[in-house]
């Protein structure tokens, strides 16, 4: 039976600070069984974690995040299962990325502003071929010697509301909702605690499930999900939000305890869908 499960992890696709062949090797020297990889609005790291992922028993489920926009509020959907080929999702995807490159030009822009320049050219080898995000950029911050660690980048110029923070275009949620069954997966709410008001409407988009166990939720947190999940007929998924120690202090690959059920529903509702389409 699966029971070291961790549905939520960031690899340097986007804004985590591994590779996803470096995650897949910590995640099996800890035990893991099943992991998904789900950055940021690309789908770029899947391969390299499924091909790293072979012979070793982890099973690797392909997986997204897209950073969605409700009026003022930031909602994250997660998709599970995705044909992560798909042709629509990918161009969408991209447009996505393209929305991420304007916005690190204006980050740039704005500490520039700030005398804290840094070269385009350098964030690109910090990236080393990934998205350039946040981290890359206060990874090079840190190397000009403008802030002593990341935390601080993000802290005072970097996190929203900061100097250096930009907002960028997204999609509305139930967009990405339709975005994501539309790839053969499964949608489900992250970290929902707090944007729980909006769940009508994501309902009658698709929503399958909420993320319920997740670093930082209490016992209680967790308990009120979970009852929402099961009022609506919602599957309660759970995960980590693993970026790495730099990005996201504190937070473990695998530190949180997933309920094995979750993987028969997450597997029965996506092959509904598959079916369905």
């Amino acid at each position: 039976m699966i029971s070291r499960i961790d549905l939520h992890i960031h690899s340097t696709a986007s804004d985590g600070e591994y590779a996803p062949a470096e995650i897949v090797e910590m995640a099996c020297s800890l035990g893991l069984e099943v992991i998904a990889i789900t950055d940021h609005d690309t789908v770029g790291g899947i391969d390299e974690a499924m091909e790293a992922a072979q012979r070793s028993g982890l099973e690797v489920i392909p997986g997204v995040e897209i950073n969605a926009k409700s009026k003022d509020q930031s909602i994250h959907i997660l998709g599970y299962y995705i044909d992560h080929r798909n042709e629509s999702l990918l161009a969408e995807l991209t447009k996505l990325c393209h929305s991420r490159e304007w916005r690190a030009r204006r980050v740039l822009e704005e500490l520039a502003a700030l005398r804290m320049p840094l070269k385009w050219d350098r964030l690109l080898e910090i990236a080393g071929g990934s998205l350039i995000g946040r981290p890359h950029i206060a990874e090079a911050m840190v190397e000009q010697g403008y802030v002593s660690t990341i935390r601080e980048a993000f802290d005072d110029y970097l996190g929203r509301g900061r100097p250096g923070y930009v907002q960028r275009p997204r999609l509305a949620p139930e967009e990405a909702i339709e975005l994501i069954s539309s790839a053969g997966g499964v949608p489900v709410l992250a970290h929902p605690l707090g944007v729980l008001p909006i769940l009508p409407g994501l309902l009658s988009a698709g929503l399958a499930g909420l993320e319920t166990y997740y670093s930082g939720y209490s016992v209680e947190d967790s308990r009120v999900i979970a009852s929402e999940a099961r009022r609506h007929g919602l599957i309660a998924t759970g995960g980590s939000d693993y970026h790495g120690p730099s990005v996201t202090p504190g937070i473990g690959l695998g530190q949180v305890s997933v309920p094995a059920v979750v993987m028969k529903e997450l597997r029965a509702r996506h092959l509904a869908l598959i079916n369905k389409g």
